[in-house]
């Protein structure tokens, strides 16, 4: 099996940064894309950022695209989500997540394609 194990959220001013760290261990881990949800009180979860292990590509929703940045380290097996410029709205539960439904979840970037999530971190920027 899968496991993610999720660290980096806590309580930042508007305009600032944190980064987010997920690590993944199990068997045949370039399989996978992995990536970042959020859900804030009274949303539904969303799709922020995502990469594909094995290619390094990248995809983003288009409220951050301009601000954070997803990365990979492969030598340590974990991703990496630099959040810069956040603003309230990026208050949220942040999820990292893993799924192996490659196309499906590339073209649709849907929470039901996600096999695998970890316990997920709080984000809290303050005006």
């Amino acid at each position: 099996q899968v496991q993610l194990v999720e660290s980096g959220g806590g309580l930042v001013q508007s305009g600032g940064s944190l980064r987010l760290s997920c690590a993944v261990s199990g068997r045949s881990l370039y399989e996978y894309i992995m990536g970042w949800f959020r859900q804030a009180p009274g949303k539904e979860r969303e799709f922020v950022a995502a990469i594909s292990l094995s290619t390094g590509t990248t995809i983003y929703t288009d409220s951050v695209q301009d601000r954070f940045t997803i990365s990979r380290d492969t030598a340590e097996a974990t991703v990496y989500l630099q959040m810069n410029s956040l603003t309230v709205e990026d208050t949220a539960v942040y999820y990292c997540a893993a799924t192996r439904r490659r196309e499906a979840f590339w073209i649709n970037r849907r929470h039901q394609d996600i096999e695998y999530w970890a316990k997920g971190t709080l984000v809290t920027v303050s005006s």
